[in-house]
């Protein structure tokens, strides 16, 4: 018999659970407080270009995402394309990502090229992350690179991506990165990225329209205030003042909002999910006349720049502009999470022309910026062994986010297999 389930967040993550809850026979009803399905890979308007407000691109990897494609129909709307890095540094523009760029790369003695390029290549070949564990990333990456690469190629993307949490993050999180992208690629020199004909769009639109055939239901622009309890089991969840029965509720909110949405979880269980900390987003996106680099990835070191790097998103999935993402990670507690997006478009204005001098501002079609508070979990050391179970001790109730994959860092893949593997676990 199939059950009601009340499923908390349309990002991937919640799509993900919807569809797997409604594919077995049961009806989810999704709440959602945005006014569209995807959370930060949901699409906007910009100016006359559909586009997803953060970016994402897919790795040969990718196997539940590829999976799903697959079951929807979508396999064919899949595009690889053989993607460059680079690398901004004194005031060049250098390849890199392979070998010989790492050879050619000026600023860097060779042995210090050689430890860089040993521990990166380790990096892919090691399956196990358990040793990585409870090691300290920053003391890793120094001990096998030295202190010349840790500095030159390392130092900035922690301080301009995680702030005051740098010297306490897991070795197995920045592990697991490095390897991703290392499996992207089908030659020591050559990277194959990939991109949805349509963006992430194409997948969230069917996904929804797929859960919808079945019976499933969203409810846009409905944030659930609070998860009702009663002992230990969920009665439902509260909307807009109203209270509506379920006997199971799976949330896939970012974790800091579960404390203020279940207050009547145990004591113990809400100091786990209050302590947890996250780095906050502003992203800015430009639209360009021109070209930027060629480059789909830009690592930046440069000390009139307040980013690790940048992405120009139309040398991966080409489009009629060209359109550059500029991250600027760092706590949302940090004064500069205030600021205006006014200062922040300026920047990204500033930092373009200093890269490419051949930009001139009337090159700049259009330039937004968009924010996302929790966007990444800070994994310190035994990240995992910390987080409360996914089935919580009150019954019919299972809350994750994209914590929940550590070491994996955030991904849509990571986020549906987890779904997926969660509505399972849920619906027995």
């Amino acid at each position: 018999m199939g059950q009601r389930i009340a499923v908390l967040g349309a990002g991937p993550m919640g799509l993900a659970v919807a569809y797997q809850l409604a594919r077995d026979g049961h009806t989810p009803i999704v709440f959602e407080a945005d006014d569209r399905v995807g959370g930060m890979t949901a699409a906007f308007d910009f100016s006359g270009l559909s586009i997803e407000r953060y970016y994402h691109f897919h790795c040969i990897s990718d196997h539940d995402f590829l999976n799903v494609l697959g079951e929807l129909g979508l396999a064919d709307k899949m595009r690889w394309t053989e993607t460059k890095m680079g690398y901004w540094y004194q005031n060049r523009l250098q390849p890199w990502g392979n070998p010989v760029a790492l050879l050619k790369f000026r600023g860097l003695s060779l042995v210090a090229k050689i430890r860089y390029g040993l521990h990166a290549f380790l990096c892919t070949k090691r399956n196990d992350w358990r040793p990585l564990d409870n090691v300290e990333a920053t003391g890793w990456i120094k001990r096998w690179v030295g202190a010349d690469a840790w500095e030159v190629l390392w130092r900035r993307l922690f301080d301009f991506k995680f702030y005051e949490y740098t010297d306490n993050l897991s070795a197995a999180w920045i592990w697991s990165r490095i390897r991703r992208i290392g499996r992207s690629r089908y030659s020591l020199f050559r990277e194959k990225l990939g991109y949805l004909d349509g963006g992430s769009e194409t997948l969230l639109q069917a996904m929804k329209k797929d859960i919808e055939s079945k019976g499933g239901e969203f409810r846009l622009s409905s944030p659930v205030t609070r998860v009702m309890m009663d002992g230990n089991k969920v009665q439902g969840v509260e909307v807009a003042g109203r209270a509506e029965r379920f006997d199971k509720v799976i949330s896939t909110i970012p974790l800091p909002y579960v404390p203020r949405i279940m207050p009547d979880l145990p004591s113990d269980v809400l100091a786990k999910f209050s302590s947890l900390k996250n780095v906050a987003v502003v992203c800015v996106i430009a639209k360009l006349k021109k070209a930027l680099t060629e480059n789909f990835w830009l690592n930046t070191n440069d000390p009139e720049m307040d980013i690790p790097g940048l992405v120009e998103y139309t040398n991966l999935r080409p489009l009629d502009q060209h359109i550059v993402y500029v991250p600027f990670y760092m706590p949302g507690e940090n004064p500069k999470f205030s600021d205006s997006d006014a200062v922040f478009i300026e920047k990204v204005r500033t930092y373009l022309k200093k890269i490419n001098p051949q930009l001139s501002d009337s090159d700049f079609i259009d330039v937004r910026a968009s924010r996302y508070r929790y966007a990444q979990p800070i994994c310190d050391p035994g990240y995992l062994d910390r987080l409360p179970p996914v089935s919580l001790p009150i019954e019919g109730l299972w809350v994750a986010d994209t914590s929940y994959y550590y070491p994996e860092d955030r991904g849509i893949s990571e986020s549906i297999g987890f779904g997926r593997k969660m509505a399972r676990d849920a619906s027995h």
